[in-house]
């Protein structure tokens, strides 16, 4: 199986996918955390729309989820995942797993405060263009960000308190 965790900065999409993980037993596969990483590992790096790791990370994202998947690992995999932008990464993966599709989701107001938060709380944020893009760029992103069209059973959850796991759960088990 991949569950995709998915959703506008700041929906509690990288809490919610380890959740997930831990209670089905599998490992959780975070974009920002392979970006965290190769910035680690890159003295220097600055981040910027369009940067070098930005392509690089995503590309080593859905090779180690096609890697996992083809070994028959059940993959918890997160991202900001747009329609437009992730549905040719994942298309090849829905004839090689059991996807479904957890859409995070809170008021614009809430993302853009938890985007705010962890900025100025989280070093490894500093791998990523959060301080660089102002509050109104994220509004508009949010406001208008095209949820994963996929042929492929979804379920829509508000983040903005603690989610319903039991519901979750249950959907995945489908």
């Amino acid at each position: 199986m991949l569950v995709v965790v998915s959703g506008p900065p700041g929906t509690g999409k990288t809490t919610l996918a380890h959740r997930i993980a831990t209670a089905i037993g599998c490992p959780a596969i975070c974009r920002d955390e392979i970006k965290e990483g190769m910035a680690h590992a890159t003295p220097g790096f600055v981040p910027g729309p369009g940067d070098p790791l930005t392509m690089r990370t995503l590309s080593t994202f859905f090779d180690v989820l096609g890697l996992l998947i083809g070994r028959g690992t059940t993959v918890v995999a997160e991202a900001a995942f747009q329609d437009r932008l992730w549905s040719p990464g994942l298309s090849p993966l829905l004839g090689r797993a059991d996807v479904r599709i957890v859409h995070c989701t809170v008021p614009a107001e809430v993302a853009l405060q938890r985007i705010t938060d962890r900025t100025s709380s989280d070093p490894r944020r500093a791998a990523h263009e959060d301080a660089q893009i102002s509050a109104d760029a994220r509004l508009r992103t949010h406001n208008s960000f095209q949820p994963i069209d996929l042929p492929v059973p979804s379920l829509t959850v508000d983040t903005t308190t603690e989610p319903p796991m039991e519901k979750i759960l249950a959907f995945l088990s489908r």
